[in-house]
């Protein structure tokens, strides 16, 4: 009963400390993880690169993962990229097998483990921000080493009641037949799966891999096939996590699960090759070192062999998992709101999208009527009232943000955001309500006010395709191109002239189509929906000019 209650209770003191060393490691790193993953990820073998660093420094492949998806989501990240940082966290979570490996089964850390919790913890109450973090971080290693000194002590006593022989024989073991070593492997495989299951840690499962066999309860062969369970089983809480998330964490959840197993099954390939050799070594290596290194070397080996293949590997997730979504609203993905920077970015990705929808909408509406002929949007076009409900989604989600930003370079950003987002809010809405745009027809300022119209939608929707310009977002017609050797600023400045043009527009019009009344060449109600209709390509062009420009202003 002591032995269990002991190996019970430093697999709990290992998970404590895991939790609280991780959150403060995350406190310390900051808004800095998601700038370090986002820059790094320019390619996904630099992905998997920086990915191990970073889950090796947080100790935490959840965080990296968590932070990814945000990126992803938001745009920051195009999802092969986001695959290669997952791919790395997978082998940058193995490092803490390596403290267990080299110190927290060869020696007590007792006498070292107390004093860090009590420093770390008096650290972690009487301080804030990152000295606060320092603190966790402390206290949490402090833990670590603790549960493993426990754990050893717990594992010491089962080795007295525990033989491999008590285990099943897998297929490096002596005398073992091809079929009986199989079914040897699988079960202890399938005994790891559970244990980080129940666990929901692999790292917490492996240290206890580690000290049984490092106790002599469990034989290096059998610790193998042990890791390769817990591997696997690793993947088990990723996939209850993306159960009624969005698309972009079921996707990697998916992606994450399908490189446990293809990992796993090079493993089991290997097996009968591998494990003799590490047995031979273990003779001059000793045999918690090697099993270290098996952990990160299988991890490696599956980041190897998927890296080449990943652009036909994120096509295949892609097949699995189609986007069901609006594609206007795929950027507002709920773990980007764990990080305020992360959220503006999605918010304003998402106004660019709204905004060139709105355009489109309007352009195509404006060219149809100035040919007297009716509007007839594509198949699965979107529409103008389609992209203000996406702007109202982007408002409430803007609103759940968690905490203020860093900076005042981060809150100019999402000031300028907020901008964008409301001027494009004001356009939608105008483009969506009763506007009869057949009266450009009716005279030369009003098919001149048509034309500004126009020319204003196709320069903010140039400026908004700069920011987001998804192929997956089906138009009534997509706005006209401007010249692609004008600069943004030579954009913005043209749809700047043609909102002046028409605001300067509308008071000679409104008085020569007033006064054509008098005069009995218009009806009053002709004359009051002429007027109404310019007002209305005025506000459109107004917030078109303002939402462009907002937007640009965030992208710097």
């Amino acid at each position: 009963m002591s032995t269990a209650i002991s190996v019970l209770g430093g697999v709990g003191f290992f998970l404590l400390g895991m939790t609280v060393m991780t959150a403060g490691l995350k406190a310390l790193a900051g808004s800095a993880l998601r700038a370090v993953l986002s820059k790094a990820a320019a390619t996904p073998l630099r992905g998997s690169f920086w990915g191990a660093i970073v889950t090796l420094l947080v100790q935490s492949s959840s965080a990296t993962t968590m932070t990814t998806i945000g990126l992803v989501s938001a745009g920051l990240l195009t999802f092969p990229q986001g695959l290669g940082l997952v791919f790395g966290a997978n082998v940058g979570t193995t490092g803490t097998t390596w403290l267990v490996a080299l110190i927290g089964v060869r020696v007590s850390l007792t006498a070292a483990a107390l004093p860090m919790i009590f420093v770390g913890a008096l650290v972690k109450l009487l301080t804030s921000g990152r000295v606060s973090g320092v603190g966790a971080a402390l206290a949490g290693f402090g833990l670590v080493l603790f549960g493993l000194t426990t754990l050893q002590q717990g594992m010491g006593g089962l080795a007295e009641r525990l033989h491999p022989a008590d285990l099943p024989v897998v297929l490096a073991g002596p005398n073992a037949g091809w079929w009986s070593g199989m079914l040897g492997v699988l079960a202890l495989v399938l005994v790891g799966l559970v244990m980080t299951a129940l666990m929901q840690s692999s790292t917490a499962a492996v240290a206890v891999t580690l000290s049984g066999y490092f106790a002599g309860a469990i034989g290096l062969d059998q610790s193998c096939a042990l890791i390769i369970g817990q591997n696997i089983g690793t993947a088990t809480s990723s996939a209850l996590a993306a159960i009624g998330a969005s698309t972009t964490a079921k996707r990697l959840a998916v992606a994450y699960v399908m490189f446990k197993l293809i990992a796993a099954a090079i493993a089991l390939v290997l097996f009968p090759v591998v494990t003799p050799l590490l047995i031979r070594t273990s003779n001059t290596i000793e045999g918690a070192t090697l099993l270290a290194g098996y952990h990160t070397a299988y991890n490696v080996v599956g980041v190897l062999v998927l890296l080449p293949l990943i652009d036909r590997f994120t096509r295949l997730v892609e097949r699995i998992l189609p986007e069901r979504g609006s594609p206007l609203t795929r950027c507002l993905d709920p773990s980007a709101l764990a990080n305020p920077i992360v959220t503006v970015e999605a918010v304003r990705r998402t106004v660019a999208r709204a905004l060139v929808v709105t355009c489109g909408s309007v352009e195509a509406t404006l060219t149809a009527a100035n040919r007297g002929g009716p509007d007839r949007p594509g198949r699965g076009a979107l529409s103008a009232p389609e992209a203000a409900d996406a702007l109202r989604q982007a408002q409430v989600f803007l609103s759940d943000v968690i905490g203020p930003p860093d900076s005042d370079d981060e809150q100019r950003r999402l000031t300028s955001t907020l901008h964008a987002l409301d001027h494009a809010t004001r356009m939608a809405e105008t483009a969506s309500g009763d506007v009869d745009f057949r009266t450009v027809r009716g005279g030369p300022d009003d098919a001149r006010a048509g034309q500004l119209c126009a020319d204003a939608m196709r320069s903010a929707a140039s400026v908004a395709s700069e920011v987001e310009a998804p192929p997956d977002i089906a138009l009534s017609s997509r706005p006209t191109p401007i010249s692609a050797a004008a600069s943004t600023e030579e954009v913005l400045a043209q749809l700047k002239r043609c909102a002046d043009e028409l605001a300067a527009l509308r008071p000679s019009h409104r008085s020569a189509t007033l006064g054509a009344v008098a005069n009995g060449t218009l009806t009053a109600d002709a004359a009051i929906v002429r007027v109404d209709t310019l007002r209305s390509l005025e506000a459109l062009a107004h917030h078109a000019w303002r939402t462009a420009a907002h937007l640009a202003s965030a992208g710097k």
